[in-house]
């Protein structure tokens, strides 16, 4: 049995009411297969594509269509539930972003690992910028792009031994 703290639980309410309002708002239907996406997303702590997300949700045994989520992921996307990532690779990412903290990401070029970070002085640079050049800046996208640890340990490996 899984147990919700308090935030997650009033975190997890208020995301589907608000995924609700707009589903009526934009005359989209209220199916019960979007509320399990949107459940699943606000479930994990990662950075997910649409074909992890539908083996996850198949696993599950929920009846979801690959269209679906893909569909369901563009709507939460559209009204600001879901932040979606393209990492230099033709694949998009995807995380829930209701109520997390603004943070950026190291993104590895080779093994395509994302390790989240955050660091105040880039919202002190990000406010700065938005005085300067007269911006009410909303919020950014920082991505940083290199070679982590053990990407570059296997290459010096392979480097020694050729």
């Amino acid at each position: 049995m899984e147990f919700k703290t308090m935030s997650e639980q009033n975190t997890n309410e208020l995301v589907r009411k608000i995924f609700e309002a707009y589903l009526e708002n934009k005359n989209l239907r209220k199916t019960p297969e979007r509320f399990a996406i949107l459940e699943e997303i606000y479930s994990r702590d990662d950075h997910f594509d649409v074909e992890t997300l539908y083996i996850h949700m198949k696993n599950q045994k929920y009846r979801v269509s690959r269209a679906t989520v893909y569909n369901t992921l563009e709507l939460l996307v559209s009204c600001d539930l879901v932040t979606k990532h393209q990492f230099g690779k033709n694949m998009a990412q995807f995380e829930k972003s209701y109520g997390y903290h603004q943070h950026d990401h190291v993104i590895c070029i080779d093994c395509g690992k994302v390790v989240e970070f955050c660091d105040p002085r880039i919202g002190q640079i990000q406010n700065m910028v938005g005085e300067l050049l007269k911006f009410d800046i909303k919020h950014h996208s920082l991505n940083l792009y290199g070679v982590c640890f053990d990407c570059s340990a296997a290459a010096t490996i392979k480097n020694k031994a050729h």
